[in-house]
């Protein structure tokens, strides 16, 4: 929703291309990009720009003050959009009432608990622990232990949820913790996790 706004707010469609076009090369910039940060190759600030400049690139516009602009509207934009996974609150409410929940995020700080106040899910988690703060980032085993610190809790205790199968399920396995592949996109399980393709098959495992 965001970039099909961004396209028409920066009259992208002058350029020769269509947003259904533009969306799976930006998609696919764009993890680009955050894989090069979980490795701490690339940073944070150069991110926010870059998957938009890569993206535009590959139709041919080599603009770096567009693609920072781009970069820095997205970011006040995106904590605006409120639309969640199929399921989100009744899976939410169900866990609510039987574990404690928390967030570890590689995401930036200063957008996660707008994400989550503007979505209206932040009362479901106590802790939302972010790689900005921590200093470490997802698949790191630090981060992962500095969030069972935190919250109290030892490793075989805990599961991890998420949707990245190197940053969320490897990390937490190699920290020891429990991990569930939340696999929405439907791609190939190749570390044979345990996986769920939606959130309401969490009740399967919880």
């Amino acid at each position: 929703m965001a970039i099909t706004e961004l396209y028409a707010e920066f009259n992208l469609h002058d350029h020769g291309f269509s947003v259904d076009e533009y969306l799976p090369v930006y998609l696919k910039c764009n993890e680009y990009c955050w894989d090069m940060y979980r490795k701490n190759l690339m940073k944070k600030d150069l991110l926010r720009h870059q998957r938009f400049y890569l993206s535009l690139k590959d139709f041919g516009i080599v603009d770096r003050p567009l693609a920072r602009k781009l970069g820095k509207r997205y970011v006040e934009m995106s904590p605006s959009k409120t639309a969640l996974m199929p399921g989100t609150v009744d899976i939410l409410e169900y866990l609510f009432e039987k574990y404690p929940l928390h967030i570890i995020t590689n995401g930036f700080e200063e957008v996660q608990y707008l994400k989550l106040q503007n979505s209206g899910i932040e009362k479901y988690f106590k802790h939302v622990i972010t790689s900005e703060k921590v200093g470490k980032r997802k698949p790191e085993t630090r981060i992962f232990q500095y969030a069972l610190k935190r919250v109290n809790c030892d490793p075989h205790h805990a599961i991890m949820i998420g949707d990245n199968l190197e940053a969320d399920i490897e990390g937490a396995l190699n920290a020891g913790l429990h991990a569930i592949w939340f696999n929405h996109h439907q791609l190939e399980n190749k570390k044979g996790s345990h996986a769920i393709k939606h959130l309401s098959e969490l009740k399967n495992f919880l």
